[in-house]
């Protein structure tokens, strides 16, 4: 399955998360939940504008983009946006956002991704196909490569 399928479906299931929570519970649970998530599916966007970027750049830009949002917030976003972006700095959202796009960063490393439809090599550090074929590793004998 390719990764825009997988984003675009994980997308459908964040915002579902999000609404459930939100449902579920209206206290500070719902409040830390609801930023990790909002990280989570920028993240999520951003594999579907950009699906070759790594899973590092990816968890990074939707890190920069929460927290960038959150400052925002200090010189104030106008109400027709507030909605989507908030109205007050909150400084323990960043922490949240940071918890969201890490999530998402080993949840990518745990399934080996990082580009569309590739995966991370297998193998030992210094094989051909855990050095991803690179110059100065072994090849699939045992032999170095020259």
């Amino acid at each position: 399955m390719s990764r825009r399928w997988w984003a675009s479906g994980a997308a459908v299931l964040t915002v579902v998360a999000g609404l459930g929570v939100r449902a579920w519970s209206d206290g500070a649970f719902a409040k830390c939940a609801g930023d990790s998530l909002y990280t989570v599916l920028v993240y999520l966007v951003v594999v579907l504008l950009a699906p070759r970027l790594r899973a590092v750049t990816t968890a990074g830009i939707a890190l920069a983009f929460s927290w960038a949002v959150e400052f925002l917030q200090i010189a104030g976003i106008p109400s027709v946006l507030r909605p989507l972006l908030g109205s007050t700095f909150h400084p323990p959202d960043l922490l949240w956002y940071t918890v969201g796009a890490a999530l998402c960063w080993a949840v990518a490393a745990v399934a080996g991704h990082t580009a569309e439809g590739h995966r991370e090599p297998e193998g030992p550090p210094g094989t051909a196909h855990g050095s991803g074929g690179r110059p100065g590793g072994l090849t699939g004998t045992g032999d170095p490569v020259h």
